[in-house]
């Protein structure tokens, strides 16, 4: 129990746990509060992460419950929004419904493929989650529709590479960065194996003792 109960698994679970709050003081009008638990929820998207990094404390367990409270915590925004800001919404409704598609086609592809149900943290995606956090909070300040636009491109550039990932490498692992950089971490593998010096020792090692 103690390996489940960590600080960064307690983290995710807590943004969901805590989601139905922000609906609670948006329809009662409770905007300040509204603002800090947002801000406060928000934050644990950073920080559960970053404490099970550098803590050693990454596990199947919370990379599934950080992407569950993405999942959920990307669609509130985008409730929030609408129910804020609509115009914001209205003016990007095409682009929302398009990212939303490749969304969950990403979610899909893997699950066909690989009988696997799950998302990738790529460096995009996890930059523009940074960008919908602070997005947010600025819908407060300032009108953040062209903001909007731009963070659902990139999430549709993001998915879409997700797609490709899965495609071109099969079922790689949740915290893969980049195409490029498994296509590069790939390439200098199979390199390794090709040397003369990895044959030899690699034949060295399968060969029968006496």
């Amino acid at each position: 129990m103690r390996n489940v109960l960590t600080v960064p698994n307690s983290l995710s679970l807590s943004r969901l746990v805590f989601l139905p709050l922000l609906y609670l003081f948006l329809w009662q009008g409770q905007l300040v509060l509204f603002f800090i638990a947002f801000t406060v929820l928000g934050s644990t998207d950073f920080l559960d992460g970053y404490l099970a990094r550098k803590w050693n404390q990454v596990s199947q367990l919370g990379k599934m419950l950080d992407t569950v409270a993405d999942m959920f915590f990307y669609i509130s925004v985008a409730y929030y929004l609408y129910y804020l800001y609509p115009q914001a919404i209205l003016s990007n409704q095409y682009f929302l419904i398009a990212a939303f598609s490749v969304y969950g086609l990403s979610f899909l592809t893997p699950l066909i493929l690989y009988k696997r149900a799950y998302t990738l943290h790529t460096m995009i995606l996890r930059s523009n989650a940074v960008f919908v956090y602070f997005m947010m909070l600025l819908s407060f300040m300032m009108n953040t529709t062209l903001l909007l636009s731009v963070i659902l491109i990139i999430f549709m550039i993001g998915f879409v590479e997700e797609i490709i990932i899965f495609i071109r490498f099969g079922p790689v692992d949740q915290d893969t960065t980049s195409y490029f950089s498994l296509s590069i971490e790939r390439k200098l593998k199979d390199w390794i194996i090709d040397t003369p010096m990895f044959q030899r020792l690699s034949h060295r090692g399968n060969t029968p003792s006496e």
